[in-house]
């Protein structure tokens, strides 16, 4: 397995601490069946800040470490940007970086309790600048679960999505691990991804998420979301169908009326 989305990279986020923190994410993501794993430290959430050029060097250096361990997991460079508008700026000066270096998929987040308004131009220049935004964890998004057209708005104009794995196995609690289906029925989710932490709290169950995919929608989804990991970080094209809109009245007690 592919896992697009975590914070292995020891001391520069709320991931990892230290370099026996990552050797534990590592060997628990091994244990998972995780075979190439994206690191992605936050950048400009207003606590940290990760530039492309030093996430490159601690790639490689994680990587040297988990070879002469003897751990057979691949790390790839990558990041987790808070949306800001400068972010295309950030793109062409080097500071803002695809998944694999050389992809043109770009990690963005939201903040956990709104979307900022400047978010639709901002995914229109992005796309313009000939990248492709994936939204991270929306069903973790407060004004999403109160208004999931405004997802629906974002794919239906060339946005991706990516869950996270805790919420499709209910880590979050029923209301968003039921939103996460929801999500996936209406052909809103691309992508799911461990956003692992670390491996008590936030750790890794990337396996138990498709197995809980596999029992509710079939191995044809399971292949479609695992398949699009892969081309994510071979920067192919996405496996995806047309989106539809979340019908609020099968969500019990996630909606305001």
């Amino acid at each position: 397995m592919i896992d697009i989305h975590s914070h292995i990279l020891p001391g520069v986020d709320d991931g990892a601490q230290t370099i026996e923190e990552s050797i534990r994410m590592a060997e628990a993501a091994v244990a998972d069946g995780i075979k190439t794993i994206v690191a992605t430290p936050h950048h400009k959430n207003g606590v940290f800040d990760n530039f492309k050029n030093n996430i490159a060097i601690q790639v490689a250096e994680l990587n040297r470490t988990f070879q002469e361990r003897g751990i057979d997991l691949e790390v790839l460079p990558g990041q987790e940007t808070r949306v800001y508008g400068e972010l295309v700026q950030g793109l062409e000066e080097n500071e803002v970086l695809p998944i694999n270096t050389n992809t043109n998929y770009v990690l963005v987040e939201f903040p956990s309790s709104s979307v900022p308004r400047f978010a639709t131009q901002l995914f229109f220049d992005i796309q313009v600048a000939g990248y492709k935004p994936i939204i991270v964890h929306p069903e973790r998004n407060k004004q999403i679960i109160e208004n999931p057209d405004l997802l629906y708005s974002f794919v239906k104009k060339g946005a991706y999505v990516q869950l996270t794995a805790g919420s499709v196995c209910g880590h979050f609690g029923k209301k968003i691990k039921k939103f996460s289906e929801q999500l996936i029925e209406a052909n809103l989710a691309h992508l799911i991804a461990s956003d692992a932490h670390n491996t008590k709290t936030r750790g890794f169950c990337l396996s138990d998420a498709y197995g809980e995919v596999r029992e509710n929608y079939g191995l044809d989804m399971v292949y479609m979301l695992s398949e699009n990991a892969e081309d994510v970080v071979d920067n192919r094209v996405l496996q995806a169908n047309p989106p539809e809109h979340v019908k609020k009245s099968k969500i019990f007690g996630l909606f305001s009326r």
